[in-house]
């Protein structure tokens, strides 16, 4: 059912979530996040409206659930079937990031009056990962496999509900420690692929899914870093903004100052909402280009190596 002409951007994100086929749910994004980008979606919310936000979005059933910790080996891309479990695992990360894109959009936008550029950044990065969601699936197919052929587990949506009342903490859970945890993995993964023999799959992870990840990446960052300092003067706010995309010049001592709060703040949360330190190594390079240095995550981490 396609939405009509007045229809806000957060009813679209809510039509998407209500939404159980992950394959209409990536194509339903798809139109609503470029009317949106066009224009078409002028609205992001009626301030009227009181829209519920189910607590769990749509999903068909055809995938088996297990615990986290039950989930088979997916061993390192060196037969077909590793190859295929691999591709699955990824494919069912990524029918989950499409909803938690949506998600946020629908359950803080209105909720926390974000401005219309944390609506359009999020628009795009639930538009990306429905197309990671229908490019790997696809890919999935060619290898012989589809998606729910193997079970998955849902810890992602485990971390959305523990965020969803705090928008800081969901943009620093689900964004600045699991996706930037994707960021730490898929350089390995790439590897494992091409020395598999499937320079495809490579391909398809390096040129498509990694750089668009580390843009993911940053609009967490970025906005978790608003959301810490906006009570202040908006001429201070704008200018740690600007110096955060630009490259702190640490001869700023005031932008300093305010890199250090947020980065504390950032600690805290981690420390609230996660359990058990950051598992090392780091894609330092990544996680830089994504807008935070080691000072973000290295005192998460695991302390001592040699114990683990």
């Amino acid at each position: 059912m396609m939405g009509s002409s007045s229809e806000t951007l957060v009813e679209a994100a809510l039509r998407v979530l209500n939404t159980a086929d992950p394959v209409q749910k990536a194509r339903l994004g798809d139109e609503v996040a470029n009317k949106w980008l066009e224009g078409l979606i002028t609205q992001p919310y009626d301030p009227s409206q009181d829209l519920i936000v189910p607590d769990r979005p749509a999903r068909i059933t055809n995938v088996k659930l297990v615990s986290p910790g039950m989930m088979p080996k997916l061993g390192k891309a060196g037969s077909l079937q590793s190859r295929q479990a691999i591709v699955h695992s990824l494919v069912h990360t990524e029918s989950w990031a499409i909803d938690l894109s949506w998600d946020i959009i629908a359950r803080f936008g209105k909720q926390e009056c974000m401005p219309r550029d944390f609506f359009t950044d999020f628009v795009k990065v639930a538009q990306d990962e429905g197309r990671h969601f229908t490019l790997l699936a696809a890919r999935l197919e060619e290898l012989g496999s589809l998606y729910g052929a193997l079970p998955a587990h849902d810890g992602l949506w485990d971390s959305a509900m523990a965020t969803s009342k705090d928008l800081l903490a969901r943009l620093a859970i689900e964004h600045c420690v699991h996706e930037a945890r994707g960021l730490d993995v898929i350089p390995t993964t790439i590897s494992r692929f091409r020395n598999g023999g499937d320079d495809q799959t490579a391909d398809l992870l390096e040129k498509v899914v990694y750089p668009e990840e580390i843009t993911h990446c940053a609009a967490g960052v970025k906005w978790f870093s608003y959301l810490c300092l906006r009570s202040r003067n908006p001429d201070v706010v704008n200018g740690f903004m600007t110096t955060q995309e630009t490259g702190l010049d640490e001869s700023d001592t005031a932008m300093e100052e305010l890199n250090a709060e947020v980065i504390q703040k950032f600690h805290a949360t981690v420390r609230t909402y996660f359990r058990g330190p950051l598992k090392p190594p780091f894609n330092e390079s990544a996680r830089r280009t994504a807008g935070f240095g080691p000072q973000w995550y290295e005192p998460l981490a695991v302390k001592d190596l040699a114990t683990e």
